[in-house]
C-alpha cells in the first residue's frame, strides 16, 4: 500500500509541527542546491521559522543582492519603500563626497595635479598657505605651553629644594643660633677695640660735663 496523502493544513501539535518543518526545510534546501548545480540556475531561498530563526541558500555563482536587483528589474516591483530609498540616496551622496575628498587629499599631497587648470592650482595654493599658517600658529601655541610648563616645573623644583634644605637645617637651628650669637658678640667686641677712643661709649657719670 502507498503512503496516504497528508492534508495540507496547519499542524496543531507543536512537536510534530517542528519535526515537519525541519524535514521539509532540509528537503527544499537540498532541491535548491540540486537545481543550481544540475541546471546552472541562480537560486536563492530564504526561510523564516515561526520562532524568527532564518535559514537561507544562495547559488555560489551569485549573491542575494544581485538576485534582488535582477528581480526588481524584471518584475518592475518596488522592493524598497520611500525610507529605504532615501537611505540609499544618502549612502550614494556620502560615497560621492568621500571620493571627492580623496581626490582633494591627493591634490594637497601634490599628486594627480597635472590635469588641474590655473584657477584650480591657485585655489590649491591658497589652501596650502592657509594650512601652513594654521600649523605654525598651533606650533607656537604648543611651544608657549611647553615653556610655561617648564617654568612651573622649575619653580616647583626650587620650592622642593628649599624645603629639603630647611629639613636638613632644622635639627641644627639651636647650634646655629648660638654660634651666630657668639660670632656677633665677638665681632662687636673687636669693633669696639678698633674704634677711636673718642667715639667709644663711656659709662654715665654725674660730673662728666664738669671736666671739660
Amino acid at each position: 500500500m502507498g503512503r496516504g496523502k497528508i492534508e495540507i493544513k496547519r499542524i496543531e501539535n507543536s512537536s510534530n509541527r517542528q519535526v515537519t518543518y525541519s524535514k521539509r526545510r532540509n528537503g527544499i534546501m537540498k532541491k535548491a542546491k540540486e537545481i543550481s548545480v544540475l541546471c546552472d540556475a541562480h537560486v536563492s531561498v530564504i526561510i523564516f521559522a515561526n520562532s524568527g530563526k532564518m535559514h537561507e541558500f544562495c547559488s555560489p555563482s551569485t549573491t542575494l543582492v544581485d538576485m534582488l536587483d535582477q528581480y526588481h528589474k524584471l518584475s518592475g516591483k518596488r522592493l524598497w519603500d520611500a525610507k529605504h530609498e532615501h537611505l540609499d540616496n544618502e549612502i550614494n551622496r556620502i560615497k560621492k563626497e568621500n571620493d571627492s575628498m580623496q581626490i582633494e587629499l591627493r591634490h594637497l599631497k601634490g599628486e594627480d595635479i597635472s590635469t588641474l587648470g590655473f584657477k584650480e592650482l591657485m585655489v590649491l595654493e591658497e589652501a596650502l598657505e592657509n594650512g601652513i599658517t594654521t600649523l605654525k600658529a598651533k606650533q607656537m601655541e604648543f611651544v608657549r605651553m611647553m615653556r610655561k610648563h617648564n617654568e612651573m616645573m622649575e619653580e616647583e623644583n626650587q620650592n622642593l629644594l628649599f624645603k629639603l634644605r630647611q629639613m636638613h637645617l632644622d635639627p641644627m637651628d639651636d647650634n646655629v643660633m648660638e654660634t651666630q650669637g657668639v660670632y656677633d658678640h665677638q665681632g662687636v667686641a673687636d669693633y669696639e677695640q678698633q674704634m677711636p677712643f673718642a667715639f667709644r661709649v663711656q659709662p654715665m657719670q654725674p660730673n662728666l660735663q664738669e671736666r671739660f
